[in-house]
């Protein structure tokens, strides 16, 4: 009997990962020393709790990358169903933060089971495909997808809209990678858009977004919006150094979360700014790289789903900063802080890993892609 295959790391993956985590703790530091002190009376307030959460998020990518994710795949609908649990005990238990109830507490532990959903959404769409993947192309199996995750997408939207079209989109892109025609397509953006319509008109606050959107000069709260404006213009194209920023100084609310990026471009100009894109566009192809090269269905579904879920969500977080849609509340991924968003996208990061090691993923083929 031969040897078996020695499992090996992606390491493009992880060095891009190792450089998004970081960069994402430093411009954190930066960004929120200011609403550290002023809140807590300590700069590093916010950075101690992220590095927290990281070194978490970290072990976690560890123990998951080891693993084989076949056998995390079997546990995906156990998974999904402790999510629905999770984000229906939000809407009766869940804090509320900024008038948006997202959270649940755990004795002096707070997480956002938002994000835990997106995890369990592509674990289970890629159980789901796995089963049905003879009849990949039916209607049928269009319809088990998107209706699979209609309940999570309905639970999760009734207070986070962002999330939820991050989950519609993670549906889609598991479609189109197992489904060789286009055709389909058009009718799933067509219900696509109608469910957004419908979904925006039933809550006014989501028109009212729509409105400050479209003139954020006009409304109070657009202040956030036009600050965020403020602070990407007075960058330039090299920045006015790092730790330099004015806007973050209680000018841009609660500027480490969603308009961290506004920052980023203040202090390191429209240059630092493209860069920070240009290390998520890599990722993303990483991701893309270890989807194609996966040795089944599963795996491949697996990878293009966590590609999925950070492509969308970083177009949709610079998209928001820049004012090119109405604002939704979304964090950049590795970089924002939030102790339950890095815990589980450095877990994703474990699950691609797991992917690309039973691949068997060497150094050669690395240079080759």
């Amino acid at each position: 009997m031969g040897k078996a295959k020695k499992r090996q790391v992606d390491i493009v993956l992880l060095i891009l990962v190792v450089i998004l985590v970081i960069c994402g703790l430093v411009f954190l530091y930066s960004t929120s020393a200011y609403n550290g002190r002023v809140r807590f009376n300590d700069p590093a307030y916010y950075f101690k709790k992220q590095i927290f959460a990281t070194a978490l998020g970290i072990l976690g990518m560890y123990v998951v990358s080891k693993m084989d994710y076949h056998i995390i795949l079997r546990y995906a609908p156990a998974v999904y169903l402790i999510a629905l649990g999770l984000s229906t005990a939000v809407l009766f238990f869940g804090q509320e933060y900024n008038g948006s109830r997202r959270w649940l507490s755990l004795g002096p532990l707070s997480f956002q089971p938002s994000e835990f959903a997106k995890v369990a959404v592509v674990l289970l769409l890629a159980w789901v495909t796995e089963r049905t993947k003879n009849k990949t192309t039916s209607f049928r199996f269009m319809g088990l997808v998107l209706v699979s995750i209609l309940p999570i997408v309905g639970l999760v939207g009734s207070n986070n809209l962002s999330t939820a079209i991050i989950i519609m989109g993670v549906g889609i892109i598991t479609i189109f990678v197992s489904n060789p025609r286009y055709l389909p397509f058009l009718w799933i953006g067509g219900a696509g858009i109608a469910f957004i319509a419908v979904f925006l008109s039933v809550e006014s606050y989501r028109l009212e977004r729509l409105a400050i959107w479209r003139n954020p000069e006009a409304y109070d709260k657009g202040f956030q919006t036009i600050q965020g404006l403020y602070a990407i213009g007075s960058g330039g194209i090299f920045g006015k150094g790092l730790g330099s920023s004015l806007q973050k100084l209680g000018f841009v609310p609660e500027a480490q979360n969603d308009m961290i990026f506004s920052i980023i471009c203040e202090e390191l100009g429209l240059v630092g700014a493209v860069l920070v894109m240009l290390v998520f566009a890599l990722l993303i192809w990483r991701l893309m790289v270890i989807s194609t090269h996966a040795p089944d269905l599963c795996g491949a579904l697996i990878a293009a789903g966590i590609m999925g879920h950070i492509a969308i969500q970083v177009i949709l977080n610079i998209a928001v900063v820049t004012n090119s849609i109405p604002n939704t509340g979304i964090t950049l991924p590795f970089i924002s802080y939030g102790g339950t968003s890095v815990v589980f996208l450095l877990g994703e990061m474990g699950l691609a890993l797991s992917v690309s090691a039973n691949q068997g993923f060497s150094r050669r083929s690395v240079t080759k892609t």
